[in-house]
């Protein structure tokens, strides 16, 4: 299959490269904009009713209000629906996602100075989160791994209300797999409300669903362009965009390992961005030789070869300093390192969102059983942003706490700085403390 190749030391080269710098959408779509605005205003002055016309119209046409909530006989069918198999691979990705996040719990603290003076940190959670999971093209590919990726974290912060939604099938009936799912992580509030609608739930409350502090999931356009109008008002994960890997591979590189993965991103849609950055000529014609392979062999053909026509890309570097530089500026959602001694150039990265190292280390190990959370900054946000983890759930709170002397000691200072800014009843609550107001 041919795919895109340039030199990078070369004009062409060189666009690409500013290209994918540059390649965070920063508005969306005006005509998408529009029509969730809508939608928002909607669902906050009509609440259910909203959600019900908007699930009818969409999703499923015989919904009624009453049976928007997922029911403990809904549960407990699911439960008798799914396989042992499925039962044993849930059951290991779960343990391995809280066993990851487990350790990024994070503790409140205090010092002490020596005049009494008490200042800290107090680490809490969020009183409630509520997790988006799509549908997947009408049920038949329920998203499990988010389920797990979102509610895990938000389980291990303390969150002590999560609430899950997601579109029904046009039969009004949620993926079993995602109900064992939810399950399985102690979620019981599960609602068959998706889309735009969802999102304007979770956010300003209706007269079922409860009004949340944190949205997270992934979603469409509109899904991501709700959480873009509500965040604010409600903490969001983040807004992402298509997903997207960059490979770093020189000659050691296996072209079938590359290619696969490659295709793995894009037949996720057909605007997801799959890059490979080598050093090794060679290694060009032996990827383009194996997406040619494996690529009509895909269910989702049609997405990936689309995705890889209109934005797949392969960079040849002159070296690995230069590979890997670029990569920084790239700043990917994924980042695979093919290469000889890959742990020798890990203190060089500094911008991705996931790094997996060596040949034997997939994309989609990731995504699913290794235990980080597959929730990451795309669009060359990994600049700037992590994955979701546990302290996305978690507030902190300062803590000071003075004596007279610590007062005393500090009083002159705050009295002069609160002068220097005009803020005169500032400084004349510490004065009149210590008698001098």
């Amino acid at each position: 299959m041919d795919v895109k190749t340039r030199i990078i030391n070369t004009p062409e080269g060189e666009q690409c490269r500013v290209s994918l710098r540059n390649r965070f959408a920063e508005e969306s779509d005006d005509t998408c904009s529009k029509t969730v605005t809508e939608i928002l205003t909607r669902v906050q002055k009509e609440g259910d009713a909203a959600l019900v016309d908007y699930c009818q119209r969409f999703d499923c046409p015989k919904m009624r209000l009453e049976h928007l909530r997922v029911s403990p006989e809904e549960f407990d069918q699911a439960e008798a629906e799914v396989d042992e198999d499925f039962r044993t691979t849930l059951k290991l990705a779960a343990d391995r996602i809280r066993r990851f996040h487990e350790r990024e719990l994070e503790d409140s603290w205090m010092m002490t100075r020596d005049d009494g003076t008490i200042t800290g940190r107090l680490v809490r959670p969020v009183d409630s989160a509520g997790l988006y999971v799509p549908g997947g093209k009408e049920g038949s590919t329920p998203l499990v791994s988010s389920v797990l990726m979102n509610g895990i974290p938000a389980q291990i912060a303390g969150v002590s209300k999560r609430v899950m939604v997601t579109p029904p099938n046009p039969e009004g009936k949620v993926s079993p797999v995602l109900l064992a799912a939810a399950r399985e992580i102690g979620i019981d509030e599960v609602y068959k409300v998706g889309s735009a609608w969802a999102i304007g739930a979770l956010a300003y409350g209706t007269e079922s669903i409860a009004p949340v502090d944190v949205i997270v999931g992934p979603g469409n356009q509109f899904v991501a362009e709700a959480k873009r109008q509500v965040m604010g008002r409600v903490r969001i994960d983040m807004i992402a965009g298509p997903s997207e890997v960059l490979i770093v591979a020189d000659e050691s590189a296996v072209p079938a390992f590359v290619a696969a993965d490659m295709l793995a991103q894009a037949e996720h849609d057909p605007q997801a961005l799959a890059i490979v950055i080598t050093t090794s000529t060679a290694l060009v014609d032996g990827i383009k030789a194996e997406l040619a392979e494996q690529l009509p062999k895909l269910p989702r053909v049609d997405i990936a070869r689309t995705s890889l026509q209109d934005r797949g890309l392969i960079l040849l570097a002159q070296d690995l300093d230069q590979a890997i530089e670029l990569a920084n500026e790239i700043a990917i959602e994924h980042l695979e390192l093919q290469i000889v001694e890959p742990w020798q150039w890990l203190p060089k990265i500094r911008h991705a969102g996931a790094i997996f190292l060596g040949p034997w280390t997939p994309e989609a190990s990731g995504d699913y059983v290794a235990g980080p959370n597959h929730v990451l900054p795309t669009m060359g946000t990994a600049r700037i942003s992590s994955a979701l983890g546990v302290e996305t759930f978690l507030k902190k709170s300062s803590i000071i706490s003075y004596t007279r002397a610590a007062l005393q000691a500090d009083g002159e200072h705050i009295q002069r700085l609160a002068e220097l800014e005009g803020l005169t009843a500032h400084g004349n609550s510490v004065a009149i403390r210590l008698g001098k107001g």
